[in-house]
């Protein structure tokens, strides 16, 4: 088969890989549906995380189950299945108290941008839908893979509730669905950091009820104004860098939460700052696996429609354009279609 492999910075190819097969009695394969580029895919892609070899690339992914390995007992050839991008065995103490993303047996899913996958610890990791779905529905059911689940993680650390107001650092996909998340978890004000015209507009759709196009200690700023000088309840990091985490910290009352899933890059936090801060601090790879039975049901009942996040679709093959128009800003978010 043909898949998508990471060369170096800018630099990736739509070449022949080997086709994978059962390897141990607990995998799964899949004949994926949909897959995408995310965007951590971009820190690979643009060097600043090093390749020191061709890899393989991918870690969301949706599809029909082809053949399962011997101790495979829940999931079945035919099933429309959707996993996250670390499979877990969802039995271990800290699966079993929901941070699956930190399971004891956990593997990284990054080979999903092809048209065939290999899922290990299939029982714990793959969640199948109440049926084959219909086409229409098969971005959204990509989108609660990762993105989705990554919005409704950032949410849910940052203890959102019904009446608060909630602050959002990022406005790429995870932002945007962290948007949504606010406003399905019942927040009365949803504060969208943006100052990209076509993003302010999905997350306005999404629920948010205010736009701030400032960055930094000027956003932090007008955060504290439209609050009365006494910050948000609830922020979702969704970026990772350092300023976008100061933003977030510094954006929050004291005894409000941030919740934060951008993945760290270059961040350090000054220990005397986040004393006096009284603000709590959760945040980590989303453990989506524990959100994926409620997200989906979310999604085939029509409550929530995240793939709205997904403006560009692409054949397969063309991934590598894929993934220079996020690069660019061209696109907040690219589908692949095998």
């Amino acid at each position: 088969m043909r898949g998508a492999v990471l060369y170096g910075p800018r630099e990736l190819r739509f070449e022949e890989r080997d086709t994978p097969t059962i390897i141990k009695p607990t995998d799964a394969i899949i004949r994926v549906s949909a897959t995408c580029v995310c965007g951590s895919d971009l820190w690979p892609y643009r060097g600043i995380n090093p390749v020191p070899e061709p890899t393989p690339m991918g870690h969301e992914y949706c599809g029909i189950v082809e053949e399962v390995g011997s101790a495979v007992a829940s999931i079945k050839p035919g099933q429309f299945v959707i996993g996250s991008f670390f499979a877990s065995d969802n039995t271990c103490p800290h699966c079993q108290a929901g941070y699956q993303t930190s399971c004891e047996h956990k593997e990284i899913i990054s080979t999903a941008q092809a048209p065939i996958l290999r899922v290990p610890l299939a029982d714990g990791t793959l969640v199948a839908t109440p049926d084959i779905p219909s086409d229409d529905l098969i971005p959204s059911l990509l989108a609660v893979s990762d993105v989705m689940g990554t919005g409704w993680f950032a949410a849910d650390a940052a203890n959102v509730n019904p009446g608060k107001t909630v602050a959002v650092v990022g406005d790429g996909a995870v932002g945007l669905l962290g948007v949504l998340s606010a406003k399905q978890m019942g927040a009365e004000r949803i504060i969208a950091m943006s100052r990209h015209e076509a993003r302010q507009k999905l997350a306005r759709e999404f629920g948010a009820t205010d736009i701030v196009a400032e960055r930094g200690d000027e956003g932090v700023a007008r955060i504290k104004e439209m609050t009365d000088g006494i910050g948000a309840d609830s922020v979702l990091e969704c970026v990772g860098t350092q300023e976008s985490m100061m933003q977030a910290i510094r954006s929050t009352r004291p005894g409000g939460y941030v919740g934060y899933v951008g993945v760290p890059h270059g961040v350090e936090l000054n220990g005397e700052e986040l004393f006096y801060s009284h603000v709590h601090l959760h945040g980590g790879p989303a453990p989506v696996r524990r959100f994926l039975p409620n997200l989906i049901d979310l999604v085939w009942n029509g409550k929530i429609n995240p793939g709205k996040v997904f403006d560009l679709t692409l054949p397969l093959d063309q991934v590598a354009e894929g993934y220079r128009a996020m690069d660019e800003r061209r696109a907040i978010k690219t589908l692949l279609h095998p």
